[in-house]
């Protein structure tokens, strides 16, 4: 697949534009960029980090880093591939980190914050 760096591995556990925030924001699902490794949140969370990112690095191809998940999906042609090229380890965040997370910072009325 065009876009997609197998060696590359994520940039963290977490969305790493959420974590770097002040204030540090939270996320819904995780996806992870299949050129660089950065992980963002997804279009549903509030800030929709990984998205920002494709647009922004021209990154276009991103994969779920959710477990079970071995989608990925191209933000240029906006097509999902059911799966794709083994990635670089982990890949999915830990199984013990909260949905949505992190669970210390996700308001209460969290489902009132998500786009649709």
């Amino acid at each position: 697949m065009q876009g997609v760096d197998p060696s590359v591995p994520p940039s963290g556990t977490g969305c790493a534009d959420c974590e770097a925030a002040d204030p540090q924001g939270w996320w819904f699902h995780l996806r992870r960029c299949a050129e660089c490794g950065h992980i963002g949140c997804c279009d549903s969370s509030p800030a929709q980090h990984a998205s920002g990112h494709a647009a922004a690095s021209g990154h276009r191809m991103a994969r779920s880093f959710e477990p079970g998940e071995e989608w990925f999906w191209d933000y240029g042609e906006e097509v999902l591939y059911e799966s794709g090229p083994a990635l670089a380890a982990p890949e999915h965040r830990p199984l013990t980190q909260a949905v949505p997370g992190p669970a210390d910072r996700v308001p209460a009325d969290w489902t009132q914050h998500l786009h649709q």
